[in-house]
């Protein structure tokens, strides 16, 4: 799908849902603050052991949906004139390890500054789906990988964050992050499927989910379908997300250090666990 028509289907999307976006972000908000219980903040029961940094190194080169340059550095004093360091940076607020805030698929939903801390420091669940992803670009997170994490770990953690490990973290210095297709224009890379998204909004409190792509949903998406259905329900989603494959299955404790930009979608964090 080519960059221009993917903005078009995105402002088209925007206007058609906003009044259903109003009614039920807010009628979702509402019920998911009235049925969710407090939940703990650590995964560990004793004191975690190292942290480990989830976050790639953003940089002016560094890879984007659409393409073009997100980052932009102006040094305005230097060491050898002024006998200080400044620089000015411009940056997109979704651009290398950031956060999707409600507000990014929503009329009114929350900004990334109105996100509460203790949804920024969770229990951290990791799916492993790199055997699939490895022989299919295009593969999502299903609900059947949820499944399987339960058979093999349990219940999902109350209040946690669930994150897709697809190994795509291992391309971001090269062409493959985007992986454009024959076309040039469609990119293939994994995401969460509707329907998994559909089923987390559905468990007890789940804050986030994160994945290791540049989207959370898979890179041929039409339509954006898990950003219109998971943030529009006062959730946060984060993106290129890096070294999952260093944390167990589950155990470790997710901390997100969102900014606190008024009226932001969205923006770059810096993310570690605590195992």
């Amino acid at each position: 799908m080519c960059h221009h028509c993917v903005v078009e289907t995105v402002k088209a999307n925007m206007l058609t849902r906003r009044a259903f976006f109003r009614g039920s972000a807010l009628a979702a908000g509402a019920a998911f603050a009235a049925t969710a219980l407090p939940a703990p903040l650590f995964a560990q029961t004793s004191a975690p052991q190292k942290a480990e940094d989830l976050t790639h190194e953003l940089h002016e080169k560094f890879p984007t949906f659409f393409g073009d340059q997100q980052v932009f550095k102006d040094q305005k004093f230097s060491f050898a004139k002024d006998t200080f360091n400044l620089n000015e940076w411009r940056i997109n607020e979704h651009t290398g390890t950031h956060i999707d805030a409600p507000l990014h698929f929503s009329a009114d939903g929350r900004s990334v500054a109105e996100l509460p801390v203790q949804d920024l420091i969770a229990p951290l669940v990791v799916i492993d789906i790199r055997e699939k992803a490895q022989d299919n670009a295009d593969a999502q997170l299903t609900p059947d990988d949820i499944k399987a994490w339960t058979k093999a770990n349990g219940d999902l953690p109350q209040g946690c964050v669930v994150a897709m490990l697809s190994g795509w973290g291992a391309h971001v210095a090269t062409d493959k992050f985007r992986n454009l297709g024959e076309d040039g224009k469609t990119m293939h890379f994994p995401g969460f499927h509707i329907e998994a998204a559909q089923a987390l909004m559905e468990a007890p409190s789940v804050k986030a989910i994160a994945v290791d792509t540049l989207s959370l949903d898979f890179g041929q998406s039409p339509d954006f379908a898990v950003h219109n259905a998971w943030l529009p329900s006062g959730r946060y989603g984060i993106e290129a997300i890096a070294n999952l494959e260093s944390l167990p299955a589950s155990g470790a404790t997710l901390v997100v250090g969102a900014p606190k930009l008024r009226e932001a979608t969205g923006g770059p964090a810096r993310i570690f666990a605590f195992v």
